[in-house]
């Protein structure tokens, strides 16, 4: 394999007595490939304002699916806001794509995710009273409570990630309770402008160099757009992104199959860009 810090020069002759000349490249190796989940909570919360059956959250999936998604994210909720246990059973049962099962830390949750087995189970903080996820789990300063859940979910064959701010106690802790991934909030990193942006950026880009040396994988999500999207996607550590509300919305204008799409060609081209030296 080349050294990604050394340029490689290469020697063209035309002949014996040909001219030579050099070529010199820098282009460092394509980083590897970003997952896009697609997150279709708000495709139920729509359904559920209205009750019935439509939209269906599990043709959305599909949707997302053809469009190019690598996986699909469902949020079941205490209260069940959105996504409800029918749409998870018919999730698993019907759905190609590995299904990430976003979850409170309850025993209930725990219940479901080992009844069910999807491909991931990703433990999130849960308030009844919040519009949505908030912040991060303190993974740290609920150690106790996590540990023997995370090890029943590991046990069932779920692989369990935990939704953390960029912090490096946080991520520690999630070495500490045996989670193999975690996704870092992007929530504070959309809503700020400027050099705060910036700086939280830079949080981002330190915390998934972290988690390469613990050895822990490294997703992102929360808040991200086509506008936001770019500088996370480029973050050489970041394996995959979870994105919903926004494709969800943007599709009341241009369809869900399309919103995927840009979304994708926005962080391919990102990724490319990032691999740049």
């Amino acid at each position: 394999m080349w050294s990604a810090d050394l340029p490689v020069r290469i020697m063209i002759m035309s002949g014996p007595k040909g001219p030579r000349s050099t070529k010199s490249s820098s282009q460092m190796p394509p980083l590897p490939h970003l997952r896009l989940g697609v997150n279709i909570d708000h495709v139920a919360t729509v359904r559920n304002a209205r009750g019935g059956t439509l939209p269906d959250p599990v043709r959305a999936a599909r949707i997302a699916e053809a469009a190019g998604a690598d996986g699909i994210t469902a949020h079941l909720r205490e209260d069940r806001r959105h996504i409800v246990d029918g749409d998870i059973e018919t999730l698993v049962r019907e759905l190609k794509l590995p299904l990430n099962f976003e979850m409170a830390a309850t025993e209930e949750m725990v219940g479901i995710a080992t009844r069910h087995r999807p491909h991931a189970a990703c433990i999130v903080p849960e308030k009844r009273e919040e519009r949505t996820t908030e912040g991060g789990l303190d993974a740290a300063g609920q150690h106790n409570h996590l540990k023997p859940m995370v090890a029943r979910l590991r046990d069932a064959g779920i692989r369990v990630s935990l939704f953390i701010e960029a912090d490096p106690r946080q991520l520690e802790a999630a070495v500490t309770l045996g989670a193999p991934v975690v996704e870092l909030h992007t929530g504070r990193y959309c809503e700020l402008e400027g050099k705060a942006k910036a700086a939280e950026l830079e949080r981002l880009r330190k915390a998934a160099s972290l988690c390469g040396r613990l050895g822990l994988e490294c997703h992102a999500g929360h808040g991200l757009s086509y506008a936001d999207v770019g500088p996370v996607a480029a973050i050489a550590q970041v394996r995959e992104l979870n994105i919903g509300h926004f494709l969800v919305g943007e599709a009341i204008f241009v369809g869900l199959a399309e919103a995927i799409r840009e979304m994708r060609r926005i962080m391919d081209a990102a990724r490319t860009e990032g691999a740049a030296p």
